[in-house]
């Protein structure tokens, strides 16, 4: 399979950085019914600034231009709180977007970790939603977890099952003091009705002896209702990345193999099931600058192969744009680009929009692709170890 690029181009950029400091991250684009499209993203000073808030764009062109439509307010009186959110359509033509709202009035001076347990602020879970394509948007929904985090990841959209059930990927996270009750853990939190309950979760990847991390989690579903489940992978015991790791489940997530490394040097991987089977990989890359795609499949026995890994941005900076140092916290402070997003546009087409700094300016941009399906992802040794 050949991955054609085909466009690119800025979604959201700050107009007038000599006057004001806005920076933007972290976005996710949906295909709407009348044929536009929806971009969610944060606006802040600062890559974890307390005033970071939802905001909306819209495209009637496939993404070529955006129109700014405006902020979501998510604000709660007498605190100062951030949110993170990210959007997704369901069947129907609803919009739906999962948010994890922080809660800064303890920490006004600091980010969203402590430097010293890497625990975070104190969050909540929320769900809103969308009748008329994102022109109008509910009141919060509070999501109570069937399990205590304490604290959640927020990363992955919503993803909607065949057999009707919503799941949140998420993983565990340490309080600010550090307390983490059920270890680190990805999981994905259930609804069974639409979203206005989560009384279930799956269980997909930890370690026996809890020193690996599995962060930036999403879940795809085959149309034989496998589900396939990716996470960056960090040994906090360690101190390092390990390759993104993988897992699969059978029977619809109640259990699921042993977490098992994709070869891909990666943080914050983003797939996208295509039409024969393969996967659309992307993600920031580890071994060399950037952020880069891979085509990959799954083997009939359930081993995740490779083919080539082609650059889409960023692999020309020499440094600057990830820290591998010994403290995460200040490692999450020091990114320059991330959290991928992929959509399918009408004509088949995949858009896929990420955050990074252009010019000290962090801005979303996007791709456009096309993929040939008339050659297959290799499957020699070389391809594997890519």
């Amino acid at each position: 399979m050949q991955l054609k690029q085909l466009e690119t181009g800025v979604l959201f950029k700050n107009a007038k950085p000599h006057v004001k400091s806005v920076h933007a991250y972290f976005p996710s684009v949906a295909s709407l019914p009348d044929g536009s499209l929806l971009a969610m993203y944060m606006l802040g000073e600062a890559f974890e600034a307390v005033d970071l808030k939802l905001h909306l764009s819209r495209s009637f062109d496939q993404g070529l231009t955006w129109e700014y439509q405006g902020p979501i307010n998510t604000s709660v009186t007498g605190r100062q709180t951030s949110t993170f959110g990210r959007l997704t359509i369901t069947e129907t033509g609803e919009l739906i977007a999962n948010l994890v709202r922080f809660d800064r009035t303890d920490f006004p001076d600091e980010g969203l970790c402590n430097p010293q347990t890497l625990g975070m602020v104190p969050s909540e879970l929320l769900l809103i939603r969308s009748l008329d394509l994102g022109r109008n948007w509910s009141e919060p929904e509070a999501v109570s977890p069937p399990l205590e985090g304490p604290e959640f990841e927020m990363c992955s959209p919503i993803t909607q099952l065949h057999d009707g059930r919503w799941i949140w990927p998420t993983s565990t996270w340490r309080d600010w003091v550090g307390f983490l009750p059920n270890g680190n853990r990805m999981l994905a939190l259930v609804s069974t009705d639409q979203g206005h309950s989560w009384d279930e979760y799956l269980d997909i990847m930890h370690s026996e002896e809890n020193n690996l991390i599995f962060w930036e989690s999403k879940v795809v579903e085959y149309p034989d209702g496998r589900l396939l489940a990716v996470a960056w992978c960090y040994d906090e015991a360690m101190q390092t990345d390990l390759p993104n790791h993988y897992a699969i489940s059978d029977d619809g997530g109640n259990s699921w193999s042993e977490p098992a490394s994709t070869q891909i040097a990666g943080q914050t991987l983003t797939p996208c099931l295509l039409e024969d089977g393969s996967l659309l990989n992307i993600y920031r890359r580890m071994d060399q600058p950037g952020l880069w795609a891979c085509l990959s499949r799954l083997d009939d026995a359930g081993t995740w192969i490779n083919g080539d890994q082609q650059p889409l941005w960023g692999h020309n900076m020499l440094e600057g744009i990830t820290s591998t140092g010994e403290n995460m916290s200040d490692n999450f402070a020091a990114l320059k680009f991330g959290a991928p997003h992929i959509t399918r546009l009408p004509d088949g087409e995949l858009f896929v929009t990420f955050w990074c700094y252009e010019q000290c300016v962090s801005v979303i941009r996007w791709f456009r692709f096309q993929v040939d399906p008339e050659q297959s992802v290799r499957t020699s040794q070389s391809a594997v170890n890519c």
